[in-house]
């Protein structure tokens, strides 16, 4: 449904003084320490699970079976093959 100007106009006015008379309150207010908590989570995440690939295929270097490999990990050793394996390793 089309709108005129000075209907656009009236709703631009309206959220101006919208923003002008806004007061914020203390609940308005996040702690940027929660957030970059999760931020530095999710970056160990990171590290760990390509620490976890490297050695993985290191494991599998050395002889080890996914059956093995995946036994550590706490999964078959199928599981472990689809996640950590390439396809030369199939």
């Amino acid at each position: 449904m089309p709108r005129t100007v000075h209907d656009i106009l009236a709703h631009a006015d309206e959220l101006a003084q919208r923003f002008e008379d806004y007061e914020p309150s203390e609940h308005d207010e996040r702690d940027p320490q929660s957030y970059l908590a999760l931020r530095e989570a999710v970056l160990s995440r990171s590290r760990a699970e390509r620490s976890i690939t490297e050695a993985v295929a290191g494991a599998r270097a050395h002889g080890y079976s996914w059956s093995s490999i995946g036994a550590l990990l706490g999964t078959s050793g199928e599981a472990a093959r689809q996640r950590y394996g390439s396809t030369q390793d199939a």
